[in-house]
C-alpha cells in the first residue's frame, strides 16, 4: 500500500514561492507607503493613510509594472517553446523530439482533467489554457500598470503646477513606455540566462537543470 504523500510535501514549491511573494509585496508596500509620504511632505501635502496609499497610482504602477513583464515574459516563453529549440538547453524540448500527436494526447485517461473528457470546446479550449491565461494576466497588469502610471504622472503634473493629460494621450508617453521596457529587458535576459547557462552549467537535483554526467549536447531536462 502506497504512503500517502502529505499536503505540505505535494504543494512545497508552490507554498514557499507565494509566501515569499507575500512577504516582498508586504515589504513593498510598506516601503513604499513611507517613501510616497516623504514625498507628499517634500510638496508640503497631508500623509496618505494606507488604504488610499494601496488605491494611489504609485502603488499601482510599481506594483503592476513588474508584474506585467512577468507574465510577458512566461507567455511568450510558453508560446515560444512549441515552436523554436536551444541545442543542449534543459529548457528546451529535445532536437530529434518530433511534432507532439496532439490528437494521441486529447484521448482521455481515467485520470484526465474533465475538459479531455469532455471534449467539444471546452477541450480546444484546455488545450491552450495556458497561454491563454498567461496573456490575460499580461494584458490585465498591462492596464492595471497603464492606469497607475497615469494616475502618478498626473498626480506629479499637479503638485508641480502643470496640467494633467488624459489618460489615452498618456498611453503614448515615454514615461509610461520607459517603465515597460526596463522591465521587459530584464525578463528576457534572465531567460537568455537559464536557457544558454542551463547547456554549460548543472545544478544536481533540480528540475531545471541536466543530470551532472550529461554531455553539453544533450537537450532538454
Amino acid at each position: 500500500m502506497k504512503k500517502k504523500i502529505g499536503f505540505w510535501k505535494r504543494n512545497a514549491l508552490s507554498i514557499v514561492f507565494l509566501v515569499l511573494m507575500v512577504f516582498s509585496l508586504t515589504g513593498q508596500i510598506y516601503t513604499g507607503w513611507n517613501d510616497h509620504n516623504d514625498f507628499l511632505k517634500s510638496y508640503g501635502k497631508p500623509e496618505l493613510d494606507m488604504s488610499a496609499y494601496l488605491a494611489s497610482g504609485h502603488f499601482l504602477q510599481a506594483t503592476f509594472e513588474n508584474w506585467e513583464s512577468e507574465f510577458f515574459q512566461m507567455a511568450l516563453f510558453v508560446i515560444l517553446t512549441i515552436y523554436l529549440k536551444q541545442e543542449g538547453s534543459s529548457e528546451s524540448r529535445p532536437m530529434e523530439d518530433p511534432p507532439r500527436d496532439k490528437d494521441g494526447e486529447c484521448i482521455p485517461l481515467e485520470d484526465s482533467p474533465g475538459p479531455v473528457k469532455k471534449g467539444g470546446f471546452a477541450l480546444k479550449l484546455y488545450k491552450h489554457s495556458l497561454s491563454i491565461v498567461l496573456t490575460l494576466l499580461f494584458l490585465l497588469s498591462f492596464g492595471l500598470h497603464w492606469y497607475g502610471s497615469f494616475l502618478d504622472y498626473n498626480e506629479q503634473q499637479l503638485l508641480d503646477g502643470l496640467p494633467p493629460t488624459t489618460a489615452i494621450a498618456y498611453l503614448g508617453h515615454s514615461k509610461f513606455w520607459f517603465e515597460s521596457f526596463q522591465n521587459w529587458q530584464s525578463e528576457f535576459l534572465s531567460i537568455f540566462a537559464i536557457i544558454f547557462l542551463s547547456i554549460y552549467l548543472r545544478e544536481a537535483g533540480s528540475s531545471q537543470s541536466k543530470k551532472v554526467n550529461a554531455p553539453h549536447a544533450e537537450t532538454g531536462e
